[in-house]
């Protein structure tokens, strides 16, 4: 609890909160400690929200597709930093192509390791930014609720020319934005 009384929700907390709220019923992964507090937000959710791990990232982002393809809510994969999100690129190309309402969420180095050589580091905004219809990094704890209900917004708004719902978005959130107790 905050001084002033208000409950406190770490990034992870957040984002399982926000995926829920725009309709998404499972998390689909492959095991990482950059996104821990996901789980840890998953688990502790009320009630909890499940998590279906696999054997591989790129399953993650299909099992997700797949999900929003065929329940028409969106999907939500969350992959841990470097690797994860780059094993993770065919399956978001896929999903990128055939439209599907897909959000990927990735883990990413905290901050204050950032261009240190720390462990995964790597600029996945930029990769995925051709293959997505947004991809971005969120560095503040108390936004990520915010910027995770922001890319299921995107995920499931009609594209402007075909009226389709449009594409996958990636969120990705450093390791300390996701641990850090904030305010709701």
């Amino acid at each position: 609890m905050t001084q002033d009384g208000q409950a406190v929700a770490h990034g992870g907390a957040q984002a399982v909160a926000a995926a829920r709220a725009h309709g998404a019923r499972t998390i689909f992964t492959l095991s990482g400690g950059h996104v821990f507090p996901v789980y840890d937000g998953a688990v502790k959710a009320d009630p909890p929200m499940p998590i279906l791990d696999v054997r591989h990232e790129q399953t993650a982002v299909f099992a997700a597709e797949a999900t929003a393809r065929l329940t028409r809510t969106p999907g939500f994969a969350v992959l841990t930093a470097g690797p994860g999100v780059t094993n993770g690129i065919s399956a978001i190309t896929t999903a990128y192509f055939n439209g599907s309402s897909v959000v990927v969420l990735g883990g990413r180095a905290p901050d204050y390791r950032w261009g240190s050589g720390s462990l995964q580091e790597f600029d996945h905004p930029a990769l995925l930014a051709p293959i997505t219809k947004r991809a971005w990094t969120e560095h503040s704890p108390g936004a990520v609720g915010r910027s995770v209900s922001e890319a299921f917004e995107l995920a499931t708004a009609r594209h402007r020319l075909t009226g389709k719902a449009f594409r996958i978005k990636h969120v990705q959130v450093p390791d300390r934005a996701a641990t850090r107790a904030c305010p709701r």
